[in-house]
């Protein structure tokens, strides 16, 4: 009878499990990191009185250190190995958590935003080397499932991220508190990433041989001599998840902006409730979520919808063509973005939390389709896709001056217009990448 210890035993009969849960704690960091930036942007507004549209230099700092670091973290984890990868991407992290004392000190907003770029591109690292590593560790007919597992890390830190963001950035003592304390998650976090690093210093992570034939997607023809330029299907995926990073990025950054000034009034017994006690406040005689509720609604019900539309996607891509699921779901955003702008009241709140459901499975589907096919091509083409998230740091600050000049509904329209063309991009999918009949795909790395 098969353990389940041997999803974690390659053919020379090692088993890989720790070092599986030591790569598993990076997926749970970045999703801690990348949660807590999520929450950040209404804080900046409050205590340096910024407007929407400048307080999304938040997300473009975050976003630009991904994109510088893309390709030079591809260079280096060829160089220096998967374990000299998770090293140098964890004393990244470290430095740039670090930088958040001094920064405290600066209290100007180029400091911190680099602090934010610092952090992003150890980040960076890690995701370049760990996501592959996964499927190393075990027998290749399992690759799919260490990845998914160790994804599901990875949500549990988009969870905790709001919820550990929202004690030290939103003060019930006002800004001036909040901006006092900003350093502490930070600093924390970077003594517990240089206790990682040194774990990982002397815990066994050898470097083992990515098997060539591992694919998202198995191509259904030869790739040719064609550069991966003059397939469409890729350009497409580049345009795509440049649009899908730039939805996701504006919907999560101004989640908090929106919660604070389009949610109606909620009743006192919520107000009194566990869940929402001093996450509200009292305006006009009656009460309303402030910015710690809504950081814990982002945590907890925002990515738990997320989490679970990651699980329930993949298993309908299993049944279902990639194309059109993304072609469906992007349609189905559209409709609730439409709802978002049309101000329904709590109508439109529910069409908000709906999002995250229908937004979970576009990066890791659109990745699969913009690769498919591309034979040894594939690992250069997966570096510009993940060079796309570039999105996530220019078009936020268009939903912002949305925002600004009219009202956080009607800032909606941005992410709006994205869906609409991811829904395009897999409608036309088929015809891009030239495949007649679209079988199932098991869409297994992920964002």
């Amino acid at each position: 009878m098969r353990k389940p210890t041997d999803l974690f035993r390659t053919a020379d009969g090692k088993n890989y499990f720790f070092t599986f849960i030591l790569v598993s704690s990076l997926f749970l960091l970045w999703g801690l990191c990348n949660g807590m930036i999520d929450v950040m942007d209404k804080h900046f507004q409050d205590m340096l009185h910024l407007s929407k549209a400048q307080s999304a230099w938040v997300q473009f700092a975050h976003y630009l250190g991904y994109f510088l670091m893309a390709l030079p973290a591809g260079l280096l984890a060829r160089k220096i190995g998967y374990k000299g990868g998770i090293i140098l991407g964890l004393l990244l992290v470290a430095a740039g958590g670090f930088w958040f004392m001094p920064a405290t000190h600066i209290d100007t907003f180029w400091a911190f935003l680099l602090g934010v770029g610092i952090v992003a591109m150890g980040l960076t690292v890690l995701e370049t080397v760990a996501n592959p590593y996964t499927t190393v560790l075990g027998p290749q007919a399992s690759a799919s499932f260490r990845i998914n597992l160790a994804q599901s890390f990875n949500g549990a830190g988009w969870v905790l991220g709001p919820l550990v963001g929202s004690m030290f950035f939103y003060s019930s003592g006002g800004a001036k508190v909040a901006q006092g304390q900003l350093y502490i998650p930070y600093v924390t976090m970077a003594i517990v990433v240089l206790l990682l690093a040194t774990i990982f210093y002397f815990a066994n992570v050898p470097d083992l041989a990515t098997a060539e034939e591992y694919r998202i997607l198995e191509p259904s023809a030869p790739a040719g001599e064609r550069s991966m330029w003059a397939q469409p299907h890729f350009v497409g995926a580049v345009l795509a998840q440049f649009f899908y990073v730039a939805a996701q990025a504006g919907i999560i950054s101004f989640f908090i902006n929106y919660m604070v000034a389009e949610v109606p009034a909620i009743s006192p017994a919520l107000v009194n409730g566990w869940f929402l006690k001093g996450g509200a406040v009292l305006r006009n005689g009656a009460c309303y979520v402030n910015e710690q509720g809504a950081s814990r609604l982002l945590g907890v019900l925002g990515f738990v919808l997320f989490l679970a539309g990651r699980g329930i996607g993949t298993g309908i891509i299993r049944q279902v063509p990639a194309h059109r699921v993304l072609g469906v779901y992007g349609l189905v955003n559209v409709i609730l973005c439409g709802i978002v702008v049309l101000k329904l009241g709590w109508f439109s709140v529910a069409a908000l939390f709906l999002s995250f459901f229908f937004m979970s499975i576009m990066f890791p589907t659109i990745f699969a389709l913009g690769i498919h096919g591309l034979g040894a091509q594939t690992k250069k083409a997966s570096a510009f896709i993940v060079m796309a998230i570039i999105g996530g740091a220019i078009m936020p600050k268009l939903m912002g001056y949305l925002g600004d000049v009219y009202n956080m509904s009607v800032s909606f329209l941005m992410p709006l217009g994205c869906f609409a063309l991811i829904a395009l991009y897999g409608s036309l999918w088929p015809k891009l990448s030239q495949v007649k009949s679209p079988r199932p795909a098991d869409v297994s790395d992920g964002r």
